[in-house]
């Protein structure tokens, strides 16, 4: 599924040596190779080819612009949630007309930077949402198109962080509020109803929740359309699930067997919105030990890497796979032990992982913290002052710094003394 292999004993990343990596460009290091992404991304593209679907990745999940120009550059569209991502979608040149933008809380800003860039559509996650998109696009003389995004109240059996389409949930309205507007759609002025949208969660590994939602939509598209709502698009979201640990999600062919039949027979044009299922198995953390700490309880492997630059361990408890970057050949050295491998970070919750069987490792070793291209770096931080950490992709035996590590003047430029 990735291009994280050993070569006699060393761990590497398609043709280059990682170490050789984490020496030239120090630690906390994100490493990301370009055929794997490559990959993934084509997997989904060929499972769905009788559909021809818009391919559009969740900008969110990786938003280096690296990453966003090789997949732009291979036909992807981009999936963005905020004014700061569709920013970053320019600068790749990505054609306005594949770019879909999501979020329950787009400024008017946002939205009228939005209208004029002319978008392929909104997704409406309210009616006051809709209000003001009606309102931008008249000020501006310009027409908006829109999906309407439904909550079709499915458990997708995920973390409850990443659960978006029950009623608990922030997102979407339910079929009630989506009829009704539907009925009202000639009060909001230059608007283009264009589709329906669906996005019930994140990191899952079953297709049963997929269909039972998408089965509902398909149910409210025949009504809308024996009300005269004619539609163009369904966009089925994202939200397919990777190997961290002992999960067996499905494979897109999988996953498309199952869903495209159901797909094909509402007759619409169908996007997806994938990240996780690209990226996240397509990069590592390097991270280098500090420290080895015994006490009566455990022994705790200190490194250089911590919950600012890798957050989903302290968040939702994820599991990531950590593995040394020199396999040991040392019989003494591959006695495990229940360890934590915990940051510097001033916080209990900095941890990477816990009650882990780990062999021993040396202070100055490099470890790897595996499937950490989705939601690594996009959502790591400054906390406790702390520089965010240097970003390179590998292509093929070349490698590219993408971007810089962060120096002190980056964490104040923005500050002023004052007093």
């Amino acid at each position: 599924m990735h291009d994280f292999k050993y070569r006699d004993n060393e761990l590497y990343c398609e043709g280059v040596r990682i170490e050789d990596l984490a020496r030239k460009f120090s630690t906390p290091l994100y490493v990301y190779s370009s055929h794997t992404i490559l990959d993934h991304f084509l997997k989904l593209k060929k499972a769905f080819a009788t559909l021809k679907p818009l391919i559009c990745f969740s900008v969110k999940s990786n938003s280096n612009l690296s990453v966003l120009r090789l997949l732009v550059k291979n036909g992807a569209g981009l999936d963005i949630v905020s004014g700061g991502e569709l920013y970053r979608a320019k600068k790749v040149h990505a054609a306005p007309s594949r770019i879909v933008y999501a979020s329950v809380g787009k400024s008017r800003q946002e939205i009228e930077e939005s209208v004029k860039t002319g978008i392929l559509f909104f997704n409406v996650e309210s009616l006051q949402e809709l209000s003001l998109i009606s309102d931008v696009a008249t000020a501006l003389k310009k027409q908006a198109r829109v999906c309407i995004r439904i909550n079709p109240n499915i458990d997708p059996h995920t973390h409850r962080y990443i659960t978006t389409g029950t009623v608990e949930s922030k997102f979407g309205v339910d079929f009630d509020t989506a009829r009704i507007i539907f009925l009202n759609r000639e009060n909001f002025k230059n608007v283009q109803f264009l589709g329906l949208h669906v996005h019930i969660g994140s990191q899952i590994t079953q297709v049963d929740p997929f269909l039972a939602a998408l089965r509902r939509i398909c149910r409210f598209i025949d009504e809308l359309k024996r009300m005269g709502v004619c539609l163009e698009y369904l966009n089925i979201g994202g939200g397919l699930g990777i190997i961290y640990k002992e999960e067996k999600p499905q494979t897109a062919e999988e996953f498309a067997h199952r869903v495209v039949p159901v797909l094909k027979k509402t007759g619409l044009k169908i996007i997806l919105e994938p990240g996780r299922f690209i990226v996240g198995n397509s990069g590592i953390l390097v991270t280098q030990v500090r420290y080895i700490k015994e006490t009566q309880a455990k022994r705790f492997i200190v490194v250089d890497a911590g919950m600012n630059d890798l957050v989903r361990p302290s968040l939702y408890g994820a599991y990531h796979e950590i593995q040394p970057l020199l396999k040991s050949v040392t019989c003494d050295k591959n006695i495990l032990k229940k360890s934590d491998v915990v940051g510097p970070i001033c916080e209990s919750g900095d941890f990477l992982a816990k009650d882990r069987l780990i062999p021993w490792v040396d202070v100055g070793e490099y470890l790897a913290v595996m499937s950490a291209g989705a939601y690594g770096f996009s959502m790591s931080s400054n906390y406790n002052s702390r520089c965010r950490s240097a970003e390179v992709m590998v292509k093929g035996s070349k490698f590219y710094l993408i971007r810089e590590r962060e120096s002190f003047e980056d964490l104040v430029n923005k500050e002023k003394v004052t007093g």
